[in-house]
């Protein structure tokens, strides 16, 4: 068994759990907008689907607005009722070849809904990355038992793989605070 190699493999599932968990959070809500809310919103025109960044040009208006300015007049309609339809707490105009959508205040209780579910998010990551670093361990003992590598090898691997599990819970903690410091902006 090529340990280095074993550890490279390990260490790109764990890259993997830390991209998904910031994907997942950037896509919850907070009161900072981002042209993501409305950027990969699939709109129906003239029966094709496309998204609204296909439409038009995205730019953000401080303090909570995201502005799509659409290069088709016949693309508002569908734009802005895509919008509504997402739920994602915006409220759209329009405005000759632009639609506006601003973003609303968090209420407090809202915050506290998101927070849970951010921390619900990252949890559900850290256990992934327990259950990959057990499957790990699991793999290194067999390959021990099999005569494949000796017990020192096994023992500083182990160490190893246990190095690059802190340095991804790390990564996911910080994930989680940049999150949560968004959330009560």
């Amino acid at each position: 068994m090529d340990t280095v190699l074993f550890l490279k493999t390990f260490e790109q599932e764990l890259k993997c759990i830390e991209d998904k968990i910031r994907d997942t959070l950037r896509l919850i809500r907070s009161n900072r907008p981002s042209a993501d809310l409305v950027g990969d919103l699939q709109v129906n025109y003239y029966d094709q689907w496309f998204s609204v960044k296909q439409l038009g040009t995205l730019a953000m208006l401080p303090p909570r607005g995201v502005q799509v300015t659409v290069w088709d007049k016949s693309a508002i309609g569908p734009i802005t009722k895509a919008i509504e339809d997402a739920k994602v707490g915006l409220s759209v105009s329009t405005d000759g070849m632009t639609v506006r959508a601003t973003l609303s205040a968090l209420s407090s209780e809202r915050r506290e809904e998101l927070a849970k579910t951010v921390k619900k998010e990252t949890e559900e990551s850290r256990i992934r990355i327990r259950a990959a670093r057990d499957e790990a361990i699991k793999k290194l003992k067999t390959s021990e038992n099999e005569g494949h590598i000796s017990e020192d090898i096994l023992f500083k691997t182990k160490e190893k793989l246990q190095k690059i599990v802190e340095e991804a819970n790390q990564s996911v903690e910080a994930t989680l605070d940049a999150k949560l410091a968004e959330l009560q902006e």
